[in-house]
């Protein structure tokens, strides 16, 4: 707080929206809201845009996790006597970073460069080329302050350290050696199926019987090996729990729900010139895209203030009806309705006795909205893990590293080529949704352990061996039927880890009621549901207002203008 800098005053003072937080939802919300005439004032107590969305150099990721692992403290009393009549009820931080461990190993060359690195917060992260947020930055002409390329391939991973390559298309299907001729007329009359299917043919329709059905029955039904039917559910569906172990699936995935996805998968490849795979990735990193939002709302007249902490919620004594913040600098600023940062929450001072109007509002703050915990890593290597492939997706399904680990685990390499890291060096994204710290963990060690070498002089390398100890045995005798005739890369050396840094992250449901708090990134690859989460909220604070309407830009861009490539 002793560290803000003196800010003249905001005029206006009132305005008809206030958004707290650059993150990605937050960052939507301002720009659609200015693009429907809105006033809005966009806050942010940090020195940079995208929040828990970010991407940040090697230097500054540590401070900004440990800045939000702590708990807060108590807030005071909120003030009674305020001349304008307004109750003022503290905004306290909530902990939303746990267990977080640094390891440097190359202590002085990354040193030297750290401010060259751009680590994603929420990574691994990429765009379906079809995907919602693609067409959302088409749409509104937002893709012209960002710049992509393709990810060159996607994996699926086993506990050797063999990483088989994800057939995308018929002539994939055909040129892998790996699938035996039976397994390609499987494959290929299931894909046949779901074509015909998505294209509304009457002689080959999936019957709504089975649409309702788990997508694993329906997989089984059409009698794919467990090989293929492991690629299809947690490399192209992207299924996040074991989908044959109803004990532990969480999310079960319906063959409605899985076709769907495989029809997004099928549109993505190939739709851009440039791009032959399914996904993209952002030059910068994906902080860039909330960077893109909060540049589309300046345009239409949003007004930011980085820097500049809000300590105080300002509420109508007698009502009880929410009615502005108070800024550190002191300031009050009014407004119809407020955005608040899955950072923040409101709760009552213990031995207060607010009036009865603010009583029946409180319980709103004080809900929780916790959904579990997603378990990151990030690494940075001077080798890639395929000597002739920079950027890929590695998916390890569940069961395939160890015969407990009941969720998928995502892996993504990237290279200097899209600006995040030194030339030569490369880093790795690893996420695992989990249900507590240990065990996310015991998931990304699992990883780190199978694919790299870690030096022996950190004192974090001792846990990871541990870890290794520990699921030894049964991660050598435990042997996927997709491990059988597949390329190995256990003759190469694996590269040598220079640092790392693993997390895990709260997950949080975004809540509307007479202020909206948004979501922290979930556990998916894409941004699907968090387009969806933005976009229902939005219209809960603007129920009559359209989201983001089709206008004539003064460049309009289509497909072809928004080629991926640089």
């Amino acid at each position: 707080m002793d560290d803000i800098p003196p800010y003249p005053p905001i005029d206006p003072t009132t305005f008809d929206l206030i958004v707290i937080g650059t993150g990605l939802p937050e960052s939507i919300i301002a720009a659609a809201s200015s693009t429907a005439s809105k006033s809005v004032l966009h806050l942010d107590p940090n020195p940079f845009y995208g929040s828990h969305f970010s991407s940040l150099p090697l230097a500054d990721l540590p401070s900004f996790l440990s800045s939000h692992s702590t708990s807060p403290s108590p807030p005071r009393s909120p003030s009674s006597d305020d001349p304008n009549e307004f109750s003022l009820l503290e905004f306290a931080t909530r902990p939303l970073y746990s267990s977080i461990d640094i390891s440097t190993f190359s202590p002085n060359l990354l040193d030297q460069h750290s401010r060259k690195f751009n680590l994603d917060v929420a990574g691994p992260r990429v765009f379906f080329c079809a995907e919602k947020s693609i067409e959302l930055l088409l749409r509104t002409g937002t893709n012209q302050y960002m710049e992509f390329k393709s990810v060159d391939a996607t994996f699926v991973g086993d506990n050797k350290g063999n990483l088989w390559s994800v057939p995308d298309s018929r002539a994939a299907i055909f040129k892998d050696k790996s699938l035996g001729l039976v397994e390609k007329n499987k494959l290929m009359r299931f894909f046949k199926l779901v074509q015909g299917h998505l294209a509304g043919e009457q002689d080959i329709k999936i019957s709504e019987e089975d649409l309702q059905s788990p997508f694993v029955d329906f997989l089984n039904k059409m009698g794919l090996p467990p090989k293929i039917k492991s690629f299809i559910l947690y490399a192209i569906a992207m299924a996040d729990y074991d989908q044959e172990d109803t004990g532990v699936c969480r999310d079960l995935l319906k063959t409605k729900d899985g076709i769907d996805q495989l029809a997004l998968y099928n549109a993505s490849i190939g739709r851009f010139q440039n791009a032959s795979g399914a996904f993209l990735y952002p030059i910068y990193g994906q902080g860039e895209l909330s960077q893109a939002f909060c540049r589309r709302a300046a345009v239409k007249g949003c007004l930011y203030v980085l820097r500049m902490p809000v300590t105080a919620l300002l509420v109508d004594k007698d009502t009880g009806c929410y009615k502005g913040v108070r800024l550190a600098s002191g300031q009050d600023i009014f407004s119809q309705k407020l955005i608040l940062d899955p950072t923040f929450k409101v709760t009552l001072p213990s031995g207060s006795s607010p009036p009865l109007p603010l009583k029946e509002k409180l319980p709103f703050f004080s809900l929780k909205d916790d959904k579990g915990k997603i378990a990151r890593g990030i690494c940075i290597t001077k080798t890639s893990l395929k000597p002739d492939i920079s950027n890929f997706l590695v998916v390890y399904p569940p069961r395939s590293l160890f015969p407990e680990q009941v969720t998928s685990i995502r892996l993504l390499q990237i290279a200097s080529n899209l600006a995040v890291c030194l030339p030569g060096m490369f880093v790795l994204y690893i996420s695992a949704l989990c249900n507590d710290d240990d065990q996310g963990k015991k998931l990304i060690h699992a990883v780190m352990n199978t694919l790299l070498t870690v030096p022996l002089d950190s004192e974090s390398n001792a846990a990871v061996q541990s870890e290794t100890a520990e699921n030894g045995s049964a991660v050598q005798d435990e042997t996927s039927e997709s491990s059988s005739g597949g390329p190995s890369d256990s003759g190469e050396e694996k590269p040598t880890l220079l640092w790392s840094a693993l997390y895990s992250q709260e997950l949080t449901l975004g809540q509307v009621d007479f202020i909206c708090s948004t979501p922290m990134p979930d556990g998916k690859l894409n941004y699907n549901d968090l387009i969806d989460t933005t976009f229902k909220i939005f219209q809960e604070i603007y129920p009559g207002e359209e989201f983001f309407p089709e206008t004539s830009l003064e460049n309009p861009e289509g497909d072809g203008d928004a080629s991926p490539e640089t």
